[in-house]
């Protein structure tokens, strides 16, 4: 596959001041068209200094944009480096093939991705997972595939477009050609306090799914203790945000917002939650990650035209599990190696018996990465053993001593800090009565919401 470059637009200087665009901006004022390309380009080829950039973040993310100028902000981003194209794609009798992808704005135990791509694949879509690493109590999906002996994250454009002609699936690494100017842009507004500006949020993760190329595309946004956004009323600001870029780039978009209050399935970290993939793929596997691996599957499937089929059929008949073994093998991984066992583990127990009511997922997720299953800085190693194991959930009853966690880590000095972590994240009621829970799937917005 040759990316279709649109790279390096040349900028004129003096065209516009940076600080005249802040000031328009700080002052409530709307940006043109032409001065948020050139704000781009600038700041991309480094005229634009990051402390005006940053100035600009702070200024974007207290007087907002409007939808016009976060497409324009958006579709600069994508200019600002290589596109990928898949029409060469093509069925037996000629016709082009539509790709779906999905994205998840990140939560605690989401694996889903994992069953998903092959699940999708399965049916004969493409699916062009380009997927990134952990960072934060938020789990990466290359660091769990990583896990499995062999597998490599990094292909080339050809290995990709190969891959996808031959299996339908691939989960690899994002190229750094993708929307340089957001790779710029998402390290200043980590360090400069304006990472929750929802433009800047949107436009982050549709810049570069935009210039993956897809035709479908479902979001997955997470709402809730263990989600980037806490509240449903900001989750779905982000969810419209980015279903009305998406939409404005012609691109067949959809978003479900699912809850982020409890993990999801019953592990948190790297082979852990390999191993529990495997279990949905082959048929079993906890009821949650189940029911959002097939409700994602039928959205990416409906958006691609395929809509006479009921995902969970291929879990259950080994085709997805196929598709899974297939994927691995040819981007070098051993689908039947066992995968790395933890050194150390420690569990904890409940104190009392009844009913579970609570599972908190950001405190799950904080302990998995004490114990070595995320990373700090991105240029941190992650353990691909390490992580937590969920042994109740909401709803369920559990006695006094029974076990409620099991940590794993190769470090034993970690334990500790990651029990402190899970102080408090559990709540039972001792009447044993039943538990309320909130529906994992919380709402969806279409174009036609917008």
């Amino acid at each position: 596959m040759t990316p279709s470059s649109v790279s390096g637009a040349a900028f004129d200087p003096g065209a516009f001041s940076a600080t005249d665009l802040i000031r328009t901006k700080r002052d409530g004022g709307r940006l043109s068209d032409a001065e948020i390309d050139w704000m781009i380009a600038a700041y991309t080829d480094g005229y634009v200094a990051d402390e005006q950039m940053s100035a600009m973040a702070m200024a974007i993310l207290l007087r907002g944009m409007s939808r016009e100028e976060i497409s324009r902000w958006t579709a600069a981003m994508i200019a600002s480096g290589e596109t990928m194209d898949f029409s060469s794609l093509k069925t037996a009798d000629g016709a082009r093939r539509l790709t779906a992808d999905k994205h998840s704005t990140g939560g605690v135990g989401d694996k889903i991705t994992l069953p998903l791509a092959p699940l999708v694949a399965s049916y004969g879509v493409p699916v062009p997972q380009l997927s990134g690493r952990g960072l934060g109590h938020t789990g990466g999906t290359l660091d769990k595939l990583e896990a499995i002996p062999g597998w490599r994250a990094s292909l080339t454009n050809e290995e990709m477009l190969a891959q996808l002609d031959s299996l339908s699936a691939v989960i690899c690494a994002a190229g750094a050609g993708l929307a340089p100017a957001d790779k710029k842009l998402y390290a200043l507004r980590d360090v400069t306090g304006t990472v929750e500006a929802i433009p800047l949020i949107a436009s982050s993760i549709m810049s570069k799914k935009i210039a993956e190329g897809t035709d479908a595309l479902v979001l997955d946004v997470k709402t809730g203790s263990g989600a980037f956004m806490k509240t449903r009323e900001d989750s779905e600001e982000l969810a419209r945000t980015m279903v009305a870029l998406g939409t404005d780039a012609g691109v067949n978009t959809t978003a479900l917002i699912t809850s982020m209050e409890t993990p999801l399935g019953l592990t948190a970290g790297n082979g852990i939650e390999v191993e529990e993939s495997l279990e949905v793929l082959a048929g079993g596997g906890p009821a949650d990650v189940v029911e959002l691996t097939v409700e994602l599957a039928r959205e990416m499937l409906a958006g691609v035209g395929v809509t006479d089929v009921d995902p969970a059929e291929n879990l259950r008949n080994g085709r997805a599990m196929d598709s899974w073994k297939k994927m691995i093998a040819a981007q070098g991984g051993d689908p039947q190696a066992p995968l790395p066992q933890a050194a150390h583990s420690h569990t904890i127990t409940a104190a009392v018996g009844g009913t579970v009511t609570r599972l908190d997922a950001m405190s799950v997720g904080l302990a998995a990465w004490r114990l070595g299953a995320g990373r700090a800085r991105k240029e941190d190693t992650v353990q691909a053993g390490a992580g937590v194991r969920m042994h109740a959930k909401p709803g369920d009853q559990v006695a006094a001593g029974q076990p409620l966690f099991t940590l794993l880590t190769d470090d034993q000095e970690r334990i500790a800090r990651a029990e402190e972590a899970l102080n408090g994240a559990v709540d039972v009621d001792v009447s044993g009565g039943p538990a309320e829970l909130p529906p994992l799937l919380q709402g969806r917005i279409t174009a036609q919401d917008l």
